[in-house]
């Protein structure tokens, strides 16, 4: 099963090409995590469990190995009254960085895939999205109830590929557990 999706803007600068050699470095490091530890997040990820388990389990790759920061407050944005505290935080340069969100059962239902994205869209210092979700979400029963990875990677690449519709992101990443 088909478990990450990148979506890029269409046209990158020569400086934002050799950032993204870098953000897909960290994106590779996140994918084998996801492919070794499969079987230790299907115990975590089951009907009910709680998804500060889920982030607990990737703060150990994400916060102790690839040094990203955990609940950071974002740089304040003039005229918006937010501030933003994404679940990680990976500093690329000054004022360049990506945002890490580990999702579980509001993924689709309470639309958390497109807040993460306006985070990380009106963020001054973070310019990429990596967005961990659940391929399929499940009941009681063990039926799933929702596939969240496929629904999240189609409504997020809807803002790339066309200069039009692209927003103030460079990057987003979507991948599934």
């Amino acid at each position: 099963m088909e478990g990450y999706a990148r979506h890029v803007k269409a046209s990158l600068s020569p400086d934002q090409a050799l950032e993204m050699q870098a953000v897909d470095a960290l994106a590779a490091r996140l994918l084998a995590h996801i492919a070794s530890t499969a079987d230790e997040i299907a115990t975590l990820h089951v009907h009910n469990a709680k998804s500060k388990a889920i982030q607990d389990h990737f703060a150990v790759l994400l916060r102790e190995e690839l040094g990203f920061g955990e609940e950071v407050v974002l740089t304040p944005q003039t005229g918006l009254v937010t501030q933003a505290r994404p679940d990680f935080f990976f500093t690329l340069a000054e004022q360049r960085g990506i945002i890490a969100e580990v999702e579980r059962g509001g993924t689709i239902t309470n639309n958390h895939d497109l807040k993460d994205l306006w985070k990380a869209h009106v963020a001054a210092d973070a310019h990429h999205l990596f967005l961990i979700v659940p391929h399929n979400n499940w009941r009681e029963d063990g039926r799933p109830r929702e596939r969240p990875f496929l629904t999240v990677s189609r409504r997020l690449g809807a803002f790339f590929g066309d200069e039009r519709r692209e927003i103030d992101v460079l990057s987003v990443h979507v991948f599934a557990y």
